[in-house]
This record gives structure tokens, C-alpha cells and sequence, in this order.
């Protein structure tokens, strides 16, 4: 028996193109790898856009994602979609014969363990509309106190003056909205997390480390089952 059949194996799986996002997604996930496993892969949906940025970019990626969950489905025993709209969740549940985790819920389901109001930091304003109408299909309106975009794609989040485009937007979910923890908007943001958490004193959630962290339980969990 393999080191990986005897650990376990998560996918991560970035449904856009970026190579980027999912380097930066990978070194995220670092503080949550160890000896004893599981393994946690990151992989590139090569087929998808180069930033899922619209409800038609979330829409195209369905069918490749489940195409390679359905590939990489014998070997593996948890997959994690890291794109915050959890673009085809439901149908990646159909097709993987392991629990599919989306970073989204995961990381709303995190902030309630955190504080009593969470704020999301989006890029685009056409991410807040997907944001509002997800946390009231979770019944999570009534600890959501809203998300405010940086106006940027996912392309724009290389630079390094987001990190300080990311606080300020995180300080006015703060004071004008009321949250006391916050969520990253987008799982190319994840190498912000420390500096926002820094800078703003409340809790900072990056959504692919949520996702993960269950994913990590849900493995261990089912070995020692």
C-alpha cells in the first residue's frame, strides 16, 4: 500500500485557468499539510476561464470540473472546489464517490464560529449579487452583514497594492456594516489573509483553508472509522 492510499488524498481542484491562483492556493494550504496526511493536490481546471468572474463563467466550468473529478475520483477521498461561487457543486456530489466540499459554504459556515455578522470582500459588484443570492439559498441572511467589492478581477489581484486595496474594503465592512469577522472573497486573495487579519484585528477567513480544514476532518474521520 502506497504513502497516499495509507494517508489519504484531498484535490483541490481551481476551476479557472490561472496557474497563479492555484500556486497561491497551494502555499495557503502549506500550515495544514503534515507527515501523517492526508496529501493535498491542487490542480488547474486547464479548460476554464483564466478568472470566473461572471455567472456564465461559473456556469461553463461545470462540465470539465465533473470531467475531472470522474478522473481523479478512484484515488482520491475528498474534493475541494476552490472558486468562491462553488461553480457545480451539486453535480460534482452527483459524480465523486467522496464528499465534495465548496469553499464558500465552508467558509460561511467557519465565520458563524467566529463572530455574530460576517462580511464578504468580493472583487466585482457582480460578485456581491452571486454572494447575497448564495447566503439566502443558505438561510444566512440573518449573520451576513454584507460584501463590498475591491473592482478588480482575478487577474488584478497580483499585484501588491491589493493587499492594501483588501484592508481598506475590509475596514468599511467593519465600521459602516457592522461585520466582527470577515471572509476572503475569492481564493486568489488567500495571500492577503495575514496582512488583513493584521491590519484590521478581527478574524480573517480565507475560504480555501475552510474548505480544507473540513476536508482534512472528514478523511481523518472515515479512517478511523
Amino acid at each position: 500500500m502506497s504513502t497516499q492510499e495509507q494517508n489519504g488524498r484531498i484535490v483541490v481542484i481551481n476551476p479557472n485557468s490561472s496557474e497563479a491562483v492555484t500556486a497561491s492556493i497551494d502555499d495557503a494550504l502549506n500550515p495544514l499539510r503534515s507527515a501523517d496526511g492526508p496529501d493535498i493536490d491542487c490542480l488547474t481546471l486547464a479548460e476554464g476561464p483564466p478568472g470566473i468572474e461572471t455567472q456564465c463563467h461559473v456556469d461553463g466550468v461545470v462540465g470539465p470540473m465533473c470531467e475531472m473529478i470522474r478522473r481523479e475520483n478512484a484515488r482520491t477521498d475528498a474534493f475541494v472546489v476552490a472558486c468562491f461561487s462553488d461553480p457545480g457543486l451539486h453535480s460534482a456530489r452527483e459524480v465523486a464517490s467522496c464528499p465534495v466540499f465548496g469553499i464558500a459554504e465552508s467558509a460561511y459556515s467557519t465565520a458563524l464560529n467566529f463572530g455574530e455578522a460576517f462580511g464578504v470582500i468580493a472583487i466585482l459588484p457582480g460578485s456581491v449579487v452571486r454572494q447575497q443570492r448564495y447566503v439566502r439559498q443558505l438561510g444566512l441572511s440573518g449573520r451576513y452583514a454584507a460584501s463590498l467589492p475591491l473592482g478588480t478581477g482575478v487577474a488584478g489581484l497580483e499585484g501588491d497594492e491589493t493587499g492594501d486595496r483588501l484592508v481598506e474594503v475590509g475596514r468599511a465592512l467593519i465600521s459602516e456594516h457592522g461585520a466582527d469577522v470577515l471572509i476572503l472573497g475569492c481564493a486568489g486573495m488567500a495571500r492577503f489573509r495575514s496582512q488583513a487579519a493584521r491590519a484590521l484585528g478581527v478574524p480573517v477567513i480565507d475560504p480555501s483553508q475552510a474548505a480544507v480544514v473540513q476536508a482534512v476532518a472528514a478523511v481523518r474521520l472515515a479512517a478511523a472509522a
